[in-house]
């Protein structure tokens, strides 16, 4: 969807067959079982492959960004789990991408933190559905220094900069009037142009990638599935697996 509401990509939206409506105390599938979509024909080979799955990302995010029709192609929903494995998930930015991992930001008081700190196995998942591709990366997150931290921080527009500090992610609070007063403080308190300091409790962690899998979707659900692993006995190179779909 566009923030102004209209569909980007009309293929990307299957239509919602019309359904009579639902009897009260029973169950109905919305017809479910017969929404589905015919992948493309053309797939994805191993002689395609970058010889690094960075540079395989970095060729599908170029697509993603200028040919896709999406939305926010750095969109990603991040998976963890706490140290009992309990999992969570949600959707977060990717804001940096390069040899050493993949990077976003948060609260460090936040779920997604704390269970990061508890357990820093993480999975990452792009769903870049227009153009039936997915990227799903596994690895372990580490915090990013504060000098990266500062950096990325200063490029943030300068509402977001005070929604750092006026949001304690993930806690409960008592209305939205409570969010709202507490940002109209800080806008107060440093008026547009004034240096707004880092948070101390907000930063970045970076993914370092373990498994980065590539999904193509392909006719009659028979997907290209090529999948990235860390190989330590290659000196810190990588092998590719096909997955069976």
């Amino acid at each position: 969807m566009r923030q102004d509401g209209r569909v980007t990509d009309r293929d990307a939206v299957p239509a919602v067959p019309a359904v009579p409506p639902v009897p009260a105390g029973s169950s109905a599938s919305f017809g479910l079982a017969s929404m589905r979509k015919q992948y493309r024909a053309e797939g994805l080979s191993e002689s395609e492959l970058a010889a690094t799955p960075v540079e395989q990302f970095a060729r599908w995010f170029e697509q993603a960004a200028t040919e896709g029709g999406l939305f926010e192609p750095n969109a990603m929903v991040v998976s963890t789990a706490d140290a009992e494995g309990r999992p969570s998930s949600r959707t977060v930015l990717l804001k940096h991408f390069d040899e050493q991992g993949f990077v976003f930001y948060t609260n460090y008081g936040s779920r997604k933190a704390r269970e990061l700190d508890e357990n820093p196995h993480v999975s990452l998942l792009f769903p870049w559905h227009p153009m039936a591709r997915q990227v799903i990366v596994t690895g372990v997150a580490r915090r990013t220094g504060r000098d990266e931290t500062a950096a990325y921080f200063r490029t943030r527009p300068h509402g977001s900069q005070l929604g750092a500090w006026a949001s304690a992610q993930s806690s409960v609070v008592a209305g939205r009037g409570a969010l709202d007063a507490a940002y109209a403080e800080l806008a107060a308190r440093y008026p547009e142009g004034e240096r707004v300091p880092v948070p101390p409790h907000w930063g970045g962690f970076r993914v370092a990638p373990r498994t980065v899998e590539f999904w193509q979707g392909r006719e009659n659900r028979l997907h290209d599935r090529l999948r990235y692993v860390a190989d330590a006995d290659a000196g810190g190179g990588w092998r590719v697996e096909r997955l069976s779909p």
